[in-house]
Formats: structure tokens, sequence, C-alpha cells
């Protein structure tokens, strides 16, 4: 195979973006050759400006056209699994908009299918290619931070309006979308936390909902998180507050990272802080420490680097950024933040019962409403600013 035929499932602004951006040959190797979305309007106003661009209204049809190799999934939030498993199923490889589904039982039968499946999986976690989120994890891994003590995230940059709300019908609803600001804004912070410091052992939250907006979900969210080691971790995160924070510190026995206005800053300690505390004869010392500020000697590639690790994973091998399997993590975070809300911000033991949130997120559904949406033309060329990291 020398190029990846794509299709793209979902022509509203995200699906919109990256099926331009393939469109006009800005990855190497992916060539689009079909669109699909249940609005033909939608469909047959991008086929009118690349007329080479086949269009369906039914994505089983145009997985079994012939016509694509992979395909790109970019619509609700609950329709994610069930059409990606499709996919695999059909040895199609799947790159999957966040986050995987809503529920981490419908993720993990879809990894499930994956790991069955011939076909590469990815997962639109664009962020993962920022330099300093890169070098934060390898720092950490390496070692060089020492043991973790605690981390503490403030991510309220992801201010958004009313009038973004109004404009589809599925969002900010139970039934159309899952969530709020956890499910549609922080998975892309939620994933690089526990990309970066690992998994927690257990999770409690306050989740606010509609505090700032007329909507049925959450749109400010405090979480707090324990670790094997004894380390915490805070994540706080909001759609309502302006200007907004982002700011990522992480504290270790050998010093302490912080990630803000676009500059990593390390002290690294010259000696184990737990070692200088047991043995010090002082009441209080300085520790000797080295320290760096680090910008980015390379650009975030974002969406574009996302896709174009797609192509070369299909075509040639490349080990992926952002494994389709990863999506199971951080869902996992913001499920617990969930069922921990619901019930009264009592603490969640991982793994927890799927049973439970599931029958709770059902009954939530239930009583959603799908509201009247204000039509906005996606008028476009690409990726919007909002959807890069922000400092």
């Amino acid at each position: 195979m020398t190029h990846l035929r794509i299709g793209i499932i979902g022509i509203g602004n995200m699906g919109f973006a990256h099926a331009t951006c393939i469109a006009q040959n800005e990855i190497n190797g992916m060539v689009l050759t079909a669109v699909c979305d249940i609005n033909n309007e939608k469909t047959a106003s991008f086929v009118e400006k690349y007329p080479k661009v086949r269009q369906y209204s039914d994505y089983n049809e145009m997985f079994d056209s012939g016509t694509i190799d992979a395909v790109v999934i970019a619509v609700p939030h609950p329709l994610h699994a069930k059409i990606a498993m499709v996919a695999l199923k059909k040895n199609l490889h799947v790159l999957l908009e966040k986050p995987a589904d809503i529920s981490i039982s419908k993720v993990a039968a879809l990894n499930k299918v994956a790991k069955a499946s011939k076909a590469t999986f990815g997962i639109m976690f664009n962020q993962r290619t920022n330099p300093l989120f890169r070098k934060a994890r390898e720092i950490v891994a390496s070692g060089e931070l020492g043991s973790l003590k605690r981390s503490v995230w403030i991510v309220t940059n992801w201010y958004r309006t009313q009038s973004y709300y109004d404009s589809g019908e599925w969002r900010a609803t139970w039934i159309g979308e899952g969530g709020g600001v956890l499910l549609n804004q922080a998975p892309h912070n939620l994933d690089l936390w526990q990309w970066i410091c690992g998994m927690p052992q257990s999770i409690t939250a306050f989740c606010d909902v509609s505090k700032y907006h007329n909507i049925e979900v959450e749109d400010d969210a405090t979480i707090f998180a324990r670790y094997d080691n004894g380390a915490t971790g805070t994540f706080i995160t909001s759609t309502g507050e302006y200007p907004g924070t982002n700011r990522l510190e992480i504290s270790g026995t050998l010093g302490k990272l912080v990630l803000e206005n676009g500059t990593l800053k390390w002290w690294k300690l010259k000696h184990d802080e737990r070692e200088i505390c047991k043995t010090s004869k002082e009441n209080s010392t300085d520790i000797e420490f080295d320290y760096y500020e680090i910008t980015p000697s390379e650009p975030e590639t974002a969406h574009k680097g996302i896709l174009q690790n797609f192509a070369n994973s299909v075509l040639n091998g490349e080990e992926l950024i952002a494994p389709g399997t990863d999506g199971l993590f951080e869902l996992t975070i913001s499920n617990a933040a969930y069922l921990s809300s619901w019930n009264g911000s009592k603490e969640i033991k991982l793994p927890f019962d799927s049973k439970a949130f599931d029958k709770k997120l059902a009954k939530l559904a239930k009583n959603s409403k799908i509201k009247q949406s204000k039509q906005i033309k996606n008028d476009h060329n690409g990726y919007s600013a909002r959807w890069s990291v922000r400092w």
C-alpha cells in the first residue's frame, strides 16, 4: 500500500476540519475518498468543493463500498464505540475522535474488538504532540523527578459561551454528549495527566452542573486523586472562567516541574529530599538544585501530527503516538469522577463497578432532552486555535 484512502464520518466542526486538511493534501500518504453524515446538505456542500470525494449518509454503505482503507470517526460521543467496532470488524483502520465513548464498559468492549482486528486503531489525543508534555513525561518516566508526591493541574482556559452549547442539539446533554467539560474539552488534559503521572488508585470529585451555562451537564469540575505510592493529584477544569489558567505542577522527591505559559520549569534537586529530611540535623535546610527552563524546540503538530503518525503507522509501521486502546484510561478517570459526584462526592476506588455507572447514566439520559440548535455553517478552512494547547 502506497497511500491510505480515508473516509470521514461526521462533517461537523471537527470532522470538517479533518476532511479539509486531508482533502488539501496536507498529510503525506493520505487521500480523502469519502465523507459520511446523516445531514446530506453537509456532505453535498463538501463534495461540491472537492468533487473527487464520494458522499454517503450511511456509514455501513461507505464501509462496504471499497473506496476506503481507513476511517476517521468524528460523530457525537455515544456513537464512537459502536461505529468503530463495525469498522474494525471489517479490518478497516480506525482513527477515533476523543473521547473513546461515554462509558468504560463500551470502551472495554471496543478495545477487545480492536485487539482481535488486523487493523490499526488510534485516537485523536492531539495534545500528546506538544513538546513540553512529551518532555515532562520523559523526565517523570526516567526517574529524574524521583518518586511522585503531588500533581496539580488547573486548566480553566476551556471557556465557552452559551452560543457554543446551543450550536448542536446533542451538545451538553446526557443523551447526546454523555457529559460536559470532562467529556468534551478536558479529555485531552485527563489523558495527559495519566500519560505523565500514571493512573490513580482512587478518585473523589465535585462536578457542578449548569454552574455557568443553561445546560444539563457539568461545566465545572474538581477531581482529587490518590496513587498507589501515596501521592495525590488535583485536577480543576471549567468552561465558565475567563481569563482561564493552564498550569500543571508535578512534585517529586527529586524536584518539581511546572508547565505554564509555554515553558517547562524544572527544579532538579541534587539530593533526594526524603534522605535529607531523615538525615539533616537542621530544623530547615536548603537543598542544592539545578534549574532549567525549557521552551519548545519544535512546534506542536497537533491534529495534523496525529493524522500523519496514523498514516505512517499503517503504511510504514511507525509506533502510534496515541493508540486507540489508551482511550480507556482518561475515560476511567472521568467516569469515576461522575460516579463520585453522583454519590455525594464519595471516594471511588479504581477499578470501579461500571454497571453502577451505566445504570445512573441511562437514567440521566432517559430524562435528557435533545434541544433545538442553531445551525452553524462550517466555513472555516482548517483547525481552530481553541483545539490546540493554549497557555
